[in-house]
C-alpha cells in the first residue's frame, strides 16, 4: 500500500452535514456504503444549478471510487449497486428512475426537505429534468416546503439541517417577503452565505428597509425582534 503523503498547505474543502457524523456514521458498518455516501456528498456539494443530483453513470465513471471496489470477488458495478441500495434504504439518499431516450436512468438526490419536494414535482410532471422523463414511481411522503427554503437552495447553496433551522427561525421573526428580499440582495452583492442574509434582516428590523418598509409597518409583532434569537443584535 502506497503511503499517503499528507495534506498540502492550500487545498479545497467539502462541507459535510454535522448530522452525518452524529446520526449516520455510527450506523454505517459497510465500507462500500460509506465510500459511496461520501462520494455522493462530495459531488453534490461541488455541483451548481438546480436541482442538484447525481446519476448512476456519473458514479460509475469515477475511476478512483470504482477501483476501490475491485478487491473482492464481485464485479465493481455490482458492489456499487448494493452500496447505493443500502444508502437508499438507510434514508441517506433518494432514488428515482427516469427515462433517457428509451433507457432507464438512475438518479440520486440527497435526502433533504427540498429534494423530497423536487422528487414529488418530477413524479407529478411539474418539473422536467433536461433529457429525462419520469416513469411510474412509488409515492414519496413529502411535506410542504416554504418558498424561502427553495429560494435559498436555488441561489445560495445546499440546505443543511442547520441552515434549514436558521431559515425556519427567520421566517418566524421576519415577514416572508423580507427573507426573500434579503436572499435576493445577498445574491446581487455576491455574498452567498446565511450570515450575510441574517445581517441584512437584522439591519432592516432595526433601521427599516430602503424601500420605505419599516418594522412598525409589518404585521409581525415588533417585540419578536427583541425577544427572538437575534434580539441581542437588534436596536429599537
Amino acid at each position: 500500500m502506497e503511503q499517503f503523503r499528507g495534506f498540502p498547505a492550500k487545498m479545497q474543502f467539502t462541507s459535510v452535514p454535522n448530522l452525518f457524523f452524529s446520526s449516520l456514521l455510527p450506523q454505517i458498518s459497510d465500507i462500500t456504503e460509506l465510500k459511496t455516501t461520501l462520494h455522493i456528498l462530495w459531488v453534490l456539494y461541488h455541483k451548481r444549478g438546480y436541482p442538484r443530483f447525481i446519476t448512476y453513470r456519473e458514479i460509475l465513471s469515477n475511476t478512483s471510487l470504482m477501483s476501490s471496489f475491485r478487491e473482492g470477488e464481485r464485479a465493481p458495478d455490482e458492489v456499487l449497486r448494493q452500496a447505493l441500495e443500502m444508502a437508499t434504504k438507510r434514508g441517506t439518499i433518494l432514488h428515482i428512475v427516469l427515462d433517457r431516450d428509451g433507457a432507464p436512468e438512475d438518479i440520486y438526490f440527497l435526502n433533504t426537505k427540498s429534494d423530497r419536494q423536487v422528487m414529488a414535482k418530477i413524479q407529478n410532471g411539474e418539473l422536467i429534468l433536461s433529457g429525462l422523463k419520469a416513469e411510474a414511481q412509488t409515492d414519496i411522503e413529502t411535506e410542504e416546503l416554504p418558498d424561502i427554503f427553495t429560494l435559498y437552495e436555488q441561489n445560495i447553496g445546499m440546505l443543511t439541517p442547520m441552515i434549514a433551522e436558521e431559515l425556519g427561525e427567520a421566517e418566524k421573526l421576519y415577514p416572508v417577503t423580507w427573507v426573500k428580499a434579503a436572499i435576493k440582495e445577498a445574491v446581487a452583492l455576491n455574498k452567498r452565505n446565511w450570515r450575510y442574509i441574517a445581517k441584512i434582516l437584522e439591519r432592516w428590523s432595526a433601521e427599516g428597509r430602503s424601500d420605505g418598509t419599516y418594522q412598525r409597518d409589518s404585521k409581525t409583532d415588533p417585540d419578536k425582534y427583541i425577544k427572538g434569537k437575534y434580539g441581542h443584535m437588534v436596536r429599537r
